[in-house]
């Protein structure tokens, strides 16, 4: 069954078509809460919190927007409410990796070696995620790690489309200059990815 078909059978109460959404959307949601709260345990609080707030909201659910940025909006929102909550009690703490969602890895198996350097730089991005502002960091983790384009940011974090490029640049300006300084050199993205 389709996603739109799924989530009216949700709205209507159907637990089961509910579940098919969160089987299709936990992975993206956990992962978007890890980068932002940089802890697997509450990266996990969220993930349960933003379903239930989703079940919970479902049948006001109009449809205005895609139900995947709906997601990433609760998912936003969860992680800076718990941020301020937690901000004076713990201060900000490195990721202590990057789950293998394939935007670091390659498909082949490393040497050694390669294995060591992918693991640094695996640790070095992690650390200069948490550098960013927590502004930076968010636009960044929707657009490079959940792969959301600029529209789609804009809507999930209610900005303008300007302020969505500008905040992505300015981003991916300081995580580079984080990882220069650490002798990783990322590659700049692609001329394709810039016009999504």
């Amino acid at each position: 069954m389709d996603e739109s078909g799924l989530i009216k059978r949700a709205q209507a109460g159907d637990e089961t078509a509910f579940a098919s959404l969160v089987e299709a959307y936990e992975k993206k949601v956990y992962h978007q809460a890890l980068r932002l709260l940089n802890q697997p345990e509450d990266a996990a609080d969220v993930t349960q919190e933003v379903f239930w707030k989703a079940w919970q909201g479902l049948p006001r659910f109009q449809g205005g927007s895609a139900f995947s940025t709906w997601l990433y909006r609760l998912t936003d929102n969860a992680c800076i409410d718990l941020l301020r909550k937690e901000k004076k009690r713990r201060g900000d703490v490195p990721l202590e990796e990057l789950p293998p969602d394939g935007s670091l890895t390659i498909d082949t198996a490393p040497t050694p070696h390669e294995a060591l350097e992918r693991r640094e730089l695996h640790q070095a991005v992690a650390e200069g995620l948490s550098a960013l502002s927590e502004e930076h960091r968010r636009v960044l983790v929707l657009r490079e790690i959940n792969g959301l384009s600029y529209q789609q940011i804009a809507e999930t974090l209610e900005l303008d489309l300007g302020t969505v490029k500008s905040r992505i640049a300015r981003a991916r300006t300081a995580l580079s200059k984080f990882l220069k300084r650490g002798n990783f050199s990322p590659s700049s993205p692609s001329k394709e990815a810039e016009r999504r």
